[in-house]
């Protein structure tokens, strides 16, 4: 794993190397087992290493290929080695030294612009083609390493982070107003529809899954590839579904292990997480290797006040999880004393953008440290198995089925599931009603008057043009999806990449941070697109839902866990309980905010004083899911990065 840095000149003026130590300097605040830099007359290339995998150990970064006439600079683990050095066809004997920046660089000798679409894994990498004076790069299809680059019509310089880009001279720290329209319009936990943008208007990302292409006369941003297959997978029984499966998710398993240090993987007491460390745990145990897992746990004051059917504290399903599988060391933590308002400033600095995650923000960067603490250098978790290997709404099948009027089936399906929930046979067909027939919810939505107000200013949104833009996106002006249909829900999860930004930006970034690389086995492009070409009754049937997971596990993992349909943990049932000895300093910080009138530019003030006045009259620990809270949270949260980096109030 390595932050990676570059500078261009298009018109051939020399490259000033105080520039490129400039962004080098800014680099250093992270750990780094080596740091080397690669120039010509016109090109600097960068790389802050962070050594992982085997083949990494030593590796030479930027490496120049004398024959090719080609530069590279990588942050990239590539996980089809073997696939790509067949198709190479390099000699048997040289790949174990080969390391995954060369596999890049001969990919792009071979193929070219198309290279991108032969790669597996997690990757930003830009080669410089000599011969054809141009630069190429690529990010990985869900932008799992972060690749930032700004350009003007002379330079063009990229890093992957954002900082050192601004420690150069000619690049001005402007704010982006329409980053921070479409973050504070959008009120779910997407941060903007635009991939490309972020909160510096004169810097930008490549897109996950883009390449980018730069010569002296212009800039191309292509798109190489879809998580979707458009062929549907039949098979002839559940059982071949299943060996399917086990193979291509073994497999995505494996690749991840790939690292001279310690594994580990957060685990949970549901099925995602348990699927990858069961699938983990096994194949260590060859290698006689310990896998570490990382559990949140609540404080020892939380008193749990949540539905018989949540669980805050997850630790007796993890035990059953960790007894079962074998070959586990288990670690649980609370992180006492953080919380979601203690972690803001830290966060900004991490990921230098907003975020929406601050429910869960006060473990998420305490696992990271842990895990450091344990000497891991490959973190796993399962962070997108709802959307894939444990996708499945059982009530969402069943409004299909209502749909296509498969009564005898429906009516079968309901009776199975009722007995493995509990509960009497139909009670759930009203909502089934509602799920087939989408205008249903939306009468029922209207007849409540539910309009989850926007944190935007009207005048910020008009100017921005930024619900226009939000609707090309399938976004209402309550800043939802539009869809009802979790299905097409989940294809724009997919397709509309600018959803992983977030999350994949945090993880990267406290990556580099503790020297160890987060990895989904989940989110592994083979495993996706397995689950997007398997029949939809494989995921619920015989009153099953996530019915394919359940039975890929079995003997994976325990039956209390794998067949569990009644119990279902809740990560973030104590935000609030946290944010106790925080809270009257979180309401005088959004006071604060009211009262400077620039800030107040691109706050809707009516929306922050209502939940204000609500909040001031104490807070209901228990009321995790109540707006109101998130509304202050968030506008904090984007008032102290308009301080950070633009210097406002």
């Amino acid at each position: 794993m390595s932050a990676i840095a570059g500078i261009y000149h298009f018109n051939d003026e020399p490259i000033n190397l105080e520039h490129g130590n400039r962004i080098m300097k800014k680099l250093e605040k992270y750990p780094a087992d080596d740091i080397l830099t690669w120039h010509n007359d016109k090109v600097f290339l960068g790389c802050h290493a962070q050594w992982i995998t085997p083949e990494s150990r030593g590796e030479k970064l930027p490496y120049y290929d004398h024959e090719r006439e080609l530069a590279i600079t990588a942050d990239a683990i590539i996980d089809n080695r073997d696939e790509l050095f067949e198709k190479l066809q390099v000699d048997k004997r040289d790949r174990k030294k080969i390391t995954d920046s060369e596999l890049i660089l001969l990919s792009y000798h071979k193929w070219g612009e198309d290279s991108p679409k032969y790669l597996v894994g997690d990757f930003a990498f830009m080669i410089w083609d000599e011969r054809k004076n141009q630069f190429f790069g690529a990010r990985d299809p869900s932008g799992y390493r972060m690749l930032y680059y700004y350009q003007n019509p002379s330079r063009f310089a990229f890093c992957t982070t954002i900082e050192p880009l601004l420690a150069l001279p000619y690049i001005e720290k402007e704010l982006n107003e329409h980053y921070i329209a479409e973050f504070l319009a959008i009120t779910g936990m997407i941060d903007t529809v635009d991939a490309r943008i972020t909160p510096f208007k004169n810097i930008e990302q490549v897109p996950p899954f883009h390449s980018i292409k730069i010569t002296r006369d212009k800039k191309m941003i292509n798109r190489y590839g879809s998580f979707y297959s458009d062929k549907q997978l039949i098979l002839k029984s559940n059982e071949e579904y299943v060996e399917a499966f086990q193979d291509v998710f073994q497999k995505a398993v494996n690749c991840r292990l790939r690292t001279f240090q310690g594994v580990g993987s957060q685990l949970s007491g549901g099925l995602d997480s348990g699927a990858v460390v069961g699938f983990a745990a096994k194949e260590l145990r060859k290698e006689n290797r310990m896998l570490h897992t990382f559990s949140y746990i609540p404080p020892k004051d939380f008193v749990d006040f949540t539905h018989r059917k949540l669980m805050p504290d997850e630790r007796p399903y993890i035990k059953k999880t960790v007894e079962h599988v074998g070959g586990i060391s288990d670690h649980y933590y609370d992180f006492d004393g953080r919380s979601s308002y203690s972690e803001i400033d830290d966060f900004l600095e991490v990921m230098e953008m907003p975020y929406k995650f601050a429910e869960n923000s006060f473990w998420f960067r305490g696992v990271f440290e842990k895990a450091n603490e344990k000497g891991v250098g490959i973190l796993l978790n399962g962070d997108k198995g709802n959307s894939t290997i444990s996708w499945g709404s059982a009530l969402h099948y069943y409004a299909i089925l209502l749909k296509q009027m498969k009564w005898l089936r429906l009516i079968t399906e309901l009776h199975k599931y009722s007995i493995n929930t509990g509960g009497a046979r139909f009670r759930l067909l009203p909502q089934i009603v509602r799920k087939g027939f989408p205008l249903i919810n939306q009468i029922k939505a209207n007849d409540n008057g539910f309009n989850p107000p926007t944190l935007i200013n009207r005048e910020l949104a008009r100017s921005t043009g930024v619900f226009s833009k939000l609707k090309e996106y399938g976004i209402d002006q309550t800043g939802w999806l539009t869809s009802q249909n979790i299905y097409e829900q989940r294809r724009i999860v997919f397709e509309n990449i600018a959803t992983w930004n977030s999350g994949n930006t945090l993880d990267a970034k406290l990556s580099l941070r503790y020297k160890l690389w987060k990895r989904d086995p989940t989110n592994d492009i083979r495993v996706v697109r397995y689950c997007f070409s398997v029949p939809e009754d494989q995921f619920v049937q015989n009153g099953v839902d996530r019915a394919l997971i359940r039975r890929a596990t079995e003997h994976v993992l325990p039956d209390q866990i794998r067949l569990n349909q009644k119990v279902r943990g809740i990560q973030a049932a104590d935000w609030l309980h946290r944010m106790v000895p925080h809270w009257n300093m979180l309401i005088k910080e959004v006071n604060n905010l009211l009262k400077e009138p620039r800030m107040i530019d691109f706050f809707n003030e009516e929306v922050i004083r209502s939940a204000l006045i609500k909040s001031e009259k104490g807070l209901n620990t228990e009321s995790m899911s109540d707006p109101d809270y998130r509304i202050l949270m968030r506008a904090v949260i984007v008032f102290r990065l308009l301080k950070k980096y633009f210097e406002r109030g």
